[in-house]
């Protein structure tokens, strides 16, 4: 049993009041409860309206105060001068939640944002949750609620949509009916002031009626918990997402819809990649999906085939898959001998697969059970255009009767329309994606086939990198600690690359010379050929000033280039701040690829690592063509962001040049992925270049900004995604020998959790799942070993057996949604238990929990595991009855005593 979900009162009420309710067609209060009327809410329904004894035959009332049931959910549809008292009335009358209509808020200017603000503060003051203001509302088909002022409505079905957009909801309900694709949600947030995307994503993870979910975002106000609800939910169920904002005009209009901060759009698309989330451009490309999703459309990869009977469309198709990067397969051998046996010289011999314009439907059938069968398929392109000679409506059904037992995704694109039109129907009756041109049937395989690609993403868990060798973070926060008690934020290039070399990068030597004769003295002891660059905390840029001077052989060059550069920056930058000139040693690296890696601050996810070609591009476009990752990163997520770079086809052997070492520069950005994550104070960085051949890497050049930072709990709490806590890993010795080891769980852990649960007796497992199920199924194994470790924690207990992990104990907590307390669950292996593992396991959690800042731990147990209930009474849990169930028992840990 678990307790309700606290947004309950929101998205399943059971008495709904409508403020504002009103006879006057048209009127946002009349629309309301019209809706609420036709929809058949299945609840107690109430207006509110000091004008009427009764609104469309609904018992209405002159305040909220005065309705004689306490109602779950209030709905708003007033002025917004009035909102903020009838908020503050509804907190009176112990309403739980409250929908916000009416607009004229923070997006209306500075009056609007001090209405805004006192309707918070009422709401908060009250514990009231509140959707809006400024949105269109919600339906539940599934009880009968439209509290919305939308025209259409929804039909029931098994998508979620939350969206920050009323006008786009409309929309959406307007195509959603007459294309026979319904909702288990609508969700419009509106100005999100209180309840925000992170929470009702929350709630459509456990909802069952929720079976994919869509998105359209305009801005985020809480990244953190965006991430961890987007990657929470993209686990157990697809997840699609519309991103308007894209470019700094978008951007604008944002700000002045809803208030959110849009960020950069390179960044929210690797947040969604690494969220595990699909992610559209338009609404045409949601419309598509959505019915591709009702049709369980779902690629295992992104290799496409295309069948055709035209060169011309195939190729069109061709060009767009390369745009969008999707890979056309190559045949296997196999493939090519049965497509020859079949069709000898009528086959183009190649991928896509042209039939010719005189295809039959035999022709069409054959090919396409040959291209299903072959091994380095994902999903086929079935393409036709009606010739002379063409049967588009056999053609079709032929299609539909292989695709009904195929188990990988078709789509099709029958080209044309009056000739078409009846196959065209064929494929809508059997739910197959079908297009009158072949651009948009590659965008929805590879929209829906990225999922495959974003899902990997999703299932890392970089750990700490405690196999190498360790980092100095005490060496690297003094010397940022430095800058800054120097009212300095720039670091100079010998402490940025004191920090690298804190990190263990391999770093060219720098020394600083504020002479000529010094000059001189340091190149000799560093070797000719040296680099001579300006040491200035003023300047960013130092070859755009005149501060770079390269390849100098002589110590005479090196006298003549002291002179020029001290000149020539005084006359480009003559406010210049110059502690003197930096001399370090030529790289000469003849095979060589200057790189650049970075850091910068999104202003919506925080830290982001970018990765691309180096040297002295600057601007838009150079930042354009840097590839971006959210960190934490592992050696899976560095290989996708270097692949994903424009960089990465000059990296391997390039005309003269051999490979670069790949594990060298992994290793770079291993470790920068780690300063970031250990250096909350790094605002910038860039190590540019960072020269990398054959043998190697080297950070030539570096430049950080750091700024201060307040002290917080959470040591990681400056990054939208939570490493993984390798801090928290221990060993326990037992008595006879035995080492348990004590670590949290991860993605990695799904075959150790699948056997330890096996392996359980049916009474420990109906005492831990109140069950006794034999196996966990594959989704309970997913929410169980791929955890956010921002908002939950699992610790696993293992011992080592003839050389292989075992897990002998496993204990969890999850947090709840009121961000105070914790709901846990341990359970020990039958033959190891009445040996202290469930109260070590439970010492290291409560700890853990405490850590974090919660206030309490709270646990729900069979009445009649009297074992437990000892077992919790001794850690000092205090145990009640619960009011709903006799048979269950409720604990609860004080975790601040």
């Amino acid at each position: 049993m678990k307790d309700k979900h606290y947004l309950s009162p929101l998205l399943e009420p059971r008495s709904v009041g409508v403020i504002g309710a009103s006879e006057r067609e048209s009127s946002l209060g009349n629309v309301v409860i019209r809706n609420m009327l036709a929809s058949g809410f299945k609840g107690r329904l109430f207006a509110v309206n000091p004008k009427h004894d009764q609104v469309l035959g609904v018992p209405c009332y002159p305040t909220v105060e005065d309705v004689p049931h306490r109602l779950d959910l209030a709905v708003i549809a007033v002025g917004p001068e009035k909102v903020p008292a009838i908020v503050d009335g509804c907190g009176r009358a112990g309403v739980k939640a409250v929908i916000v209509l009416t607009a004229g808020f923070g997006e209306a200017g500075p009056r609007g944002a001090l209405l805004e603000r006192h309707t918070i503060e009422a709401a908060r003051r009250h514990r009231i949750r509140l959707l809006g203001p400024n949105c269109l509302g919600i339906i539940r088909p599934e009880l009968g609620l439209n509290a919305t002022f939308a025209k259409a409505t929804a039909i029931k079905g098994s998508i979620g949509l939350i969206s920050q957009s009323g006008a786009l909801c409309a929309a959406i309900l307007d195509w959603a009916k007459p294309n026979n694709v319904g909702f288990s949600a609508v969700v419009s947030l509106g100005s999100s002031s209180d309840i925000d995307f992170g929470e009702v994503l929350d709630y459509m993870i456990s909802d069952p009626r929720t079976e994919s979910i869509f998105l359209y975002v305009e801005g985020i106000r809480d990244a953190r918990r965006f991430m961890s609800a987007l990657r929470g939910a993209a686990r157990v169920k697809p997840v699609l997402l519309i991103k308007v904002g894209r470019h700094p005009e978008a951007s604008r209009a944002v700000l002045s819809h809803t208030g959110s901060i849009t960020g950069e759009d390179a960044v929210f698309d690797a947040a969604l990649r690494r969220a595990g989330v699909i992610r559209l451009y338009n609404l045409g490309q949601l419309f598509a999906a959505a019915n591709a999703l009702f049709s369980h459309f779902r690629p295992r990869g992104n290799r496409l085939a295309i069948i055709t009977n035209g060169g011309g469309p195939g190729i069109m198709a061709a060009d767009r898959a390369a745009d969008l990067g999707i890979p056309l397969t190559e045949f296997s051998d196999l493939t090519v001998e049965r497509m020859k046996a079949a069709f000898g010289d009528q086959w183009s011999g190649g991928n896509p697969v042209d039939l010719g314009g005189d295809a039959d439907v035999d022709r069409y059938r054959k090919t396409l059970e040959i291209v299903l069968a072959g091994p380095h398929v994902d999903g086929v392109l079935v393409m036709l255009s009606p010739q002379a000679m063409t049967d588009p409506t056999g053609v079709a059904k032929a299609v539909a009767e292989i695709e009904q037992n195929a188990d990988k995704p078709v789509v099709t694109c029958w080209m044309g329309e009056e000739l078409v039109r009846e196959g065209r129907r064929v494929f809508e009756e059997a739910g197959i994606p079908t297009f009158r041109t072949p651009e948009p049937a590659v965008e929805l395989f590879s929209h829906i086939s990225a999922y495959y690609r974003n899902q990997k993403l999703l299932m890392q868990t970089p750990a700490s990198l405690s196999h190498l060798n360790p980092p100095s973070i005490e060496s690297a926060r003094l010397v940022i600690e430095t800058a800054l008690a120097e009212r300095r934020t720039v670091l100079n290039e010998m402490e940025s690359k004191a920090l690298l070399a804190a990190f263990r990068i391999p770093i060219a030597q720098t020394v600083v010379a504020r002479s000529a004769t010094e000059a001189m003295v340091l190149a000799e002891e560093i070797g000719l050929p040296v680099v001579m660059k300006i040491d200035s905390p003023s300047i960013l840029h130092k070859a755009d000033s005149g501060g770079v001077r390269l390849n100098l052989g002589s110590l005479a060059a090196v006298r003549t280039a002291y002179q020029e550069i001290l000149e020539e920056v005084r006359r480009n930058k003559p406010d210049a701040t110059i502690n003197g000139v930096a001399i370090e040693p030529m790289i000469l690296k003849r095979h060589g690829r200057e790189l650049m890696v970075g850091v910068r601050r999104d202003p919506v996810f925080g830290p982001v690592i970018t990765f691309g070609e180096g040297g002295n591009r600057v601007g838009v476009e150079a930042k354009k063509e840097l590839a971006v990752a959210l960190p934490p990163l592992n050696r899976f997520l560095v290989r996708d962001l270097v692949n994903s770079s424009r960089i990465a086809s000059l990296l391997g052997e390039f005309r003269t040049m051999p490979a670069i070492d790949r594990d060298a520069l992994e290793f770079v950005l291993l470790r920068v992925s780690e300063m970031v994550c250990e250096l909350p104070w790094m605002r910038e960085m860039e190590i540019n270049p960072l020269i990398v051949d054959e043998q190697g890497a080297v950070a030539v050049d570096a430049r950080v900004i750091a700024e201060n930072v307040s002290p917080s709990a959470d040591r990681y709490g400056h990054v939208a995604i939570h490493p993984y806590p390798s801090q928290l890993t221990t060993k326990w010795m037992q008595p006879d020998g035995i080492e348990i080891t004590i670590r949290p769980i991860m993605p990695e852990d799904a075959e150790l959790e699948v056997e330890f649960v096996r392996k359980l007796s049916a009474e420990t497992k109906y005492y831990r799942f109140m069950n006794t199920m034999r196996e966990l199924p594959p989704a309970m194994v997913a929410r169980l070993t791929q955890i956010d470790y921002d908002r939950e924690m699992a610790f696993v207990a293992t011992i080592e057996e003839e050389g292989k992990e075992v897990e002998i104990g496993v204990c969890r907590y999850a947090t709840n949604p009121d961000g105070e307390s914790c709901e846990f669950a341990v359970v020990v292996a039958d033959e190891w238990q009445h040996r202290g593992l469930a109260r070590k396991l439970m010492g290291v959690l409560i700890e853990t929990a405490r850590n974090r800042g919660l206030a309490y731990m709270n646990g729900v147990f069979l009445a009649s595991n009297e074992r437990m209930l000892n077992f919790v009474k001794g850690l000092g849990f205090v145990l009640s009855n619960d009011p709903e169930d006799n048979t269950v028992k409720v604990g609860v840990l004080s975790l601040q005593d």
